[in-house]
């Protein structure tokens, strides 16, 4: 049976205390085990930090998402190393080029995909702002372009940089379906078309935590209908800091976001377990 692995995104655990102090990397490693997430999100491309903590993410049996930040090409190839050295389960890339459109942004989308595929890593685009797939309508012409694009979708930039309005347009949802079947992982807040992220709990956010959560049971069943029996799934909780998370007046979170990260895996295991439950008997 396919599995859906929930992680915890190591920079999401920034300034989470009045304090402001960023725990140890050892301190979040062990939060995340004693939650009860199956692994953790973080940068993955200094090699001197990530041998620091691989040993302790492994020795919990994490399933682990690398993430980097390439600038050309070839930004991808330290990376890339760096996850074929510690067998990680990807890569994922904020692709930090802008080409004129899609067509200029292929080769760069194939050459990455080749650079990854000589290291025998699985590398996956996300889909986020004021990065190559920053334009939802650009990106899904490059994957009319190149069809086969695995990304990591997290369609919080998209509702926030298209100002994707509620009721949703048929032309936005079929953009977004467009997207969601290319996702080969998830990473998870709640946007409105003004925000990036919205807090979760508050009453007149419900609307948009139900069109996320409506979307999220589509993209996992858009996946388990082509995924192997052992295939692995990730969706990573990932509720920013400031200025992702909007500030109170003294200018620390109004929810406690930590909490809230907890409230959105429960809310998506939820969403997996019926999609499971759901899926015709000759796939199961």
């Amino acid at each position: 049976m396919p599995e859906l692995k929930i992680l915890q995104s190591h920079w999401a655990m920034q300034r989470m205390t009045r304090d402001g102090r960023m725990p140890a990397m050892s301190d979040c490693l062990m939060r995340i085990r004693d939650a009860g997430y199956d692994g953790i999100s973080a940068h993955f491309h200094d090699e001197a930090i990530v041998d620091t903590w691989i040993d302790q993410a492994r020795d919990y049996g994490f399933v682990i998402e690398g993430q980097a930040y390439p600038k050309d090409v070839e930004g991808v190839r330290e990376p890339c190393r760096l996850a074929a050295k510690h067998g990680i389960h990807h890569l994922v890339i904020q692709g930090q080029v802008r080409p004129y459109n899609a067509r200029a942004a292929v080769p760069i989308l194939q050459a990455w995909q080749a650079i990854a595929r000589d290291h025998g890593v699985t590398l996956l685009v996300e889909t986020h702002r004021s990065n190559i797939t920053c334009d939802l309508w650009t990106t899904r012409e490059m994957l009319d372009l190149v069809p086969d694009l695995p990304l990591l979708a997290d369609l919080s930039h998209y509702v926030s940089g298209q100002e994707i309005v509620l009721p949703v347009g048929p032309e936005y949802e079929e953009a977004i379906s467009r997207i969601m079947r290319n996702a080969k992982a998830w990473h998870g807040r709640v946007a409105s078309s003004q925000q990036v992220q919205v807090e979760i709990g508050f009453a007149v956010h419900r609307p948009w935590v139900d069109l996320f959560a409506n979307w999220w049971r589509k993209g996992f069943d858009a996946w388990l209908a082509t995924a192997p029996p052992d295939d692995v799934l990730t969706f990573t909780c990932e509720l920013g800091p400031w200025p992702y998370a909007i500030p109170g007046p003294d200018g620390f979170d109004m929810t406690d976001r930590w909490q809230d990260a907890l409230v959105l895996r429960d809310i998506v295991r939820g969403i997996w377990n019926d999609a499971i439950a759901s899926r015709p008997a000759s796939q199961s």
